[in-house]
Parts: structure tokens; C-alpha cells; sequence
């Protein structure tokens, strides 16, 4: 793998801002016992992700070649992660010869400075914001408020999360943990207008929403709208945005102003390779065969869209995720969803457990590297953890980024780093470790153990293994939410026992066998 110079050899490049949307305040199995305890929740992550999981297959189906679309956009965020300081380069001068004015954030205290400065320069009381994840990173709304400046979303899930005071809890449906009837009782709350015979209907929901925010777009002092981007063209300058309800493409035409806040990692060489992503993209995030909303501008036109275009460039510990030749390919992410969907453990714990923006498989391996893992109490530190390993989100990412080995190569660092802490081998977890690795080294200590397994296991009560705190102290946890069954005779004592009968069954079979002869 390539080594890649960051450009600023002598210094270590930064991690993400404390302030940033990217760490929570409990670990994730904390977080995770209580967000398990709400079956409304869970019971509409089931229903959505399942549903998504369908329409993504049946698209997918329709593509013969698809295989070799995942390989070619791997090939290509590959190329972005091997060459990013010379097509950030070109990306500028590209935005800058096209009209536009390029700003670069270190992190997110740099990002929503310039973002409120240039809104209060224009007199914005209010601006309308485009569905974007580098923006709720950042807290942007927050630093906004702080400005005396009301970002209004207007994404019809985002929108039902901010009039919630809630948080997003999933990548492409940040309100997948609402149903209708919640959703009938926010609107009622917030929009005082609203006729109170409204019903569930999803309908009735989507025309409220769009009454409430048609005003917003018509009557906007200051004229500021922000956005983020799927994709950024180093090539021409060209910003791509992609949704489903218009509202985005409202967003980037109406206003004066348009600021785009884009992460340095959603770069794209050129404007071709935008045919493989443009095809990726869509059918793994919802389904479709294309997005119903593609707007694609470069810099600014007269009579034509907005008057200025500022590009804002966000790093905010990307550049130390790309340090990391192991875990760099966590940047390819192309923000589908599709991990978030088939995974089994987000399935159940919805997004709020992980505490971050990003959720999810690929939240599990892009918070901790933008963030550090800082020891054991770093809420960061759990979220490598928060998988089985199963590999359903490798087998769905369209870039095809490997999340197992990203998630273990975390957590080896994890451990080696307590190791170098504390020196080697004192914790519970490691002596339970040393010790498997010395039985499983000796067949016939092995097998001896196992043996034994079953005869001691009928000493407890039930029919299956409770909580062990006490009598396993090596191993707590293990047992504090599931029940183990009893094991049964290990294979060697069965087939020993199976050999014994066979050959006692062949020994009185004799004059048997001679008369069927």
C-alpha cells in the first residue's frame, strides 16, 4: 500500500474538535441496555430496515455487472486516498476559475466560524439547510443558534427530528425511529397552524410538511441556503447533490447565497467516474435505480442560481483517519446507508447508542480514528465493539470497504494500547485469554476439559446456563443478558460412545448376517 505524504510531515495530524457531533457520553453498551429497552423503537427499525434491505436487493438484482461497479469504485476512492493533497489542489483552483471561494476548515470550531461569518455578513436571520452529515457533525446548527441565526431544515426526516429536539439515528432516515402516529403528535407541537383533524396518514404528513417549509423557501431575508455534497469533481469544480423530495434542488437555486460544507474525502478525480457512483449509489441506499433529484452546479452563472457559491473544505480528523494505512479506507465511505441496514446489532440498538453522527458498522470504524481512542473511559473506545463480526456490511458496501478487518484492527490497538499501559497480561481478560490459549494448545488438555463440561453443567439448576459473575469471575458479562444452553457430551465422547455401540451392535450380528446371506 502506498504511503502518502500528508504534506505537513512534521506535524501529527489533528483529531476531530471535542466539540463535534462524533462522541458520545456513555460507552456504547451502556447506551445500547437502554435504547434495547424501547420496543417501539425497535420494532420500526425492524419494519424500515427490512424494507430497505428488499428494494436495495431487487435493484441490485437488475445490475449484471455489479460486481465489477463495486470494484471500480473502490478502485477509484483508492486513487482519491492515494492522491488527496494534489486533487484538493485542483479541486480549488477548479471552484476558484468557475467563480467560487474555497475556505478551509481545520475542524469544526474553524468550519462554523467561517459558515456564521458569512451569514451574518449577508444579513441572514434565518437560513435553510440541505440534508448533510458534515454539517450535523460539526454542530452547525448550534453554532448558528449561538450567531442569533435559525438554520431551518429542509429535509422532510430532518426537519421531524429538529421539531422533535431529537438527534438523527440513522444515515439515510434520520427519523427511522419515529412512526406515524409519533411523527402526527411532533407536527401538532410545532406547527401551530396545523389543523388538529390531521390523521397518521403519510400523506396528510408529507403536505404539512411541504405547506410549512414552501413558506420558508419564499420568504428568506438574507437569502443564505447550506448544503453539503455527495460528491465534489476535482476536475471542473463541479458539486453533486443527491435526495428525493426536491428540496434540495429548492435549496441550491433559490437563494443568493449558497455555502456547501464538504468533507476533503468526498472528492472525485473527474467527472467521468461520477457514471459509477451515480449508479452505486442510489440502488444501495434506497433502492432505486437512480435518485429522483440529481443537481450537479459549478461555481456561479449570472442569471443563473446563486449570485456566490462558497465552498467550505472540512477535515476535522479525516486527515488523521488517512494516516492510518490499516484503516484509511473508512474515507471511501459514500454515505448509502447500506451497512446500517443489514447489520444485526444496529438493528436492534438503533443509532443513538453509538453517540455519534455516524452510526452504524461504518460509525463503529470512522469515530474512533477521527476522534482517538483515548483509553478505556473514551466512549470511542467501545464502538469497535459494537459488532458481531458477522461481515454483512462488507458484503453490502458498494466501495467495498472491508468494516471486519477495520473493526479488529481497532480493537487490537485498543488492547495494545491498555498493554502498553498497564504491561502485559494483568487484567481478567487477559489471564482468561492466556489461559484459552495454553488449553486449546494441548489436545488433551482440551479434550479433558471438555469432557468435563457437560457432567459439571448438570450441577446447576435449570435448563440452561444463568448469570456467572460469581462463579466464573474470569468472565462477567458473558451471561448478564442471554442464557447459554447446558453443553451437551463433546464430539469425541459421542463418537468414542458411537465406535463402542457399533462395535457391539457387529458383534452379535453374526448369524444374522449369515442368514440374510
Amino acid at each position: 500500500m502506498n504511503t502518502i505524504d500528508l504534506g505537513i510531515p512534521s506535524v501529527r495530524p489533528q483529531h476531530a474538535s471535542p466539540s463535534s457531533n462524533l462522541l458520545g457520553t456513555r460507552s456504547f453498551p451502556e447506551a445500547a441496555r437502554d435504547e434495547l429497552g424501547d420496543a417501539t423503537q425497535r420494532e420500526n427499525l425492524r419494519t424500515a430496515t427490512a424494507t430497505i434491505q428488499s428494494k436495495r436487493a431487487s435493484a441490485v438484482r437488475e445490475v449484471r455487472d455489479w460486481q465489477k461497479l463495486r470494484n471500480a469504485g473502490s478502485a477509484l476512492k483508492w486513487q482519491v486516498t492515494d492522491h488527496l493533497p494534489e486533487l484538493l489542489e485542483q479541486l480549488e483552483e477548479s471552484v476558484t476559475a468557475a467563480g467560487g471561494v474555497v475556505h478551509w476548515a481545520r475542524d469544526a470550531e474553524e468550519a462554523g466560524e467561517i459558515v456564521a461569518r458569512l451569514a451574518l455578513e449577508r444579513g441572514a436571520e434565518e437560513v435553510l439547510k440541505v440534508k448533510s452529515m458534515a454539517t450535523q457533525e460539526i454542530g452547525l446548527n448550534e453554532t448558528l443558534a449561538h450567531a442569533g441565526i435559525r438554520a431551518v431544515e429542509s429535509d422532510l426526516a430532518e426537519l421531524i427530528v429538529q421539531l422533535a429536539d431529537d438527534t438523527p439515528s440513522h444515515i439515510l432516515v434520520p427519523a427511522i425511529h419515529r412512526n406515524r402516529a409519533e411523527i402526527r403528535e411532533i407536527f401538532l407541537a410545532a406547527m401551530p397552524d396545523l389543523d388538529e383533524s390531521i390523521t397518521d396518514d403519510p400523506g396528510e404528513l408529507a403536505e404539512a410538511s411541504r405547506r410549512f417549509l414552501r413558506e420558508k423557501f419564499l420568504d428568506m431575508p438574507g437569502s443564505v441556503a447550506i448544503s453539503g455534497a455527495n460528491f465534489a469533481v476535482a476536475e471542473t469544480g463541479t458539486m453533486v447533490v443527491v435526495e428525493s423530495e426536491g428540496n434540495g434542488r429548492m435549496c441550491l437555486t433559490l437563494p443568493k447565497t449558497l455555502i456547501s460544507v464538504v468533507g476533503i474525502e468526498k472528492i472525485v478525480p473527474t467527472f467521468e467516474d461520477l457514471e459509477v457512483f451515480l449508479q452505486l449509489l442510489p440502488r444501495s441506499s434506497t433502492g432505486e435505480r437512480m435518485n429522483p433529484y440529481t443537481t450537479l452546479f459549478t461555481g456561479v452563472t449570472e442569471g443563473d442560481g446563486p449570485e456566490e457559491f462558497h465552498l467550505v473544505l472540512l477535515d476535522n480528523g479525516r486527515s488523521a483517519v488517512l494516516e492510518d494505512p490499516e484503516g484509511r479506507s473508512a474515507l471511501h465511505c459514500i454515505r448509502c446507508s447500506a451497512c446500517l441496514n443489514v447489520c444485526p446489532v444496529y438493528a436492534r440498538t438503533g443509532g443513538h447508542a453509538y453517540g455519534s453522527t455516524y452510526p452504524g458498522p461504518i460509525g463503529a470504524i470512522l469515530s474512533p480514528q477521527m476522534t482517538g481512542m483515548n483509553g478505556p473511559d473514551d466512549p470511542s473506545t467501545s464502538l469497535p465493539y459494537a459488532s458481531s463480526l458477522c461481515g454483512a456490511c462488507y458484503d453490502v458496501c458498494p466501495v467495498k470497504i472491508d468494516i471486519p478487518k477495520i473493526l479488529v484492527h481497532l480493537r487490537a490497538e485498543d488492547v495494545d494500547g491498555r498493554r502498553d499501559t498497564r504491561g502485559q497480561f494483568r487484567s481478567r481478560w487477559d489471564i482468561t485469554m492466556k489461559g484459552a490459549s495454553s488449553l486449546m494448545s494441548s489436545p488433551a488438555a482440551y479434550d479433558k476439559a471438555v469432557r468435563s463440561a457437560g457432567p459439571l453443567t448438570k450441577l446447576l439448576p435449570g435448563a440452561n446456563i444463568g448469570k456467572l459473575p460469581g462463579i466464573v469471575p474470569l468472565v462477567p458479562g458473558w451471561t448478564d443478558h442471554r442464557d447459554l444452553p447446558k453443553p451437551g457430551p463433546s464430539f469425541r465422547s459421542w463418537w468414542d460412545a458411537r465406535e463402542k455401540d457399533r462395535s457391539h451392535d457387529a458383534g452379535g450380528d453374526g448369524p444374522r448376517g449369515e442368514e440374510q446371506a
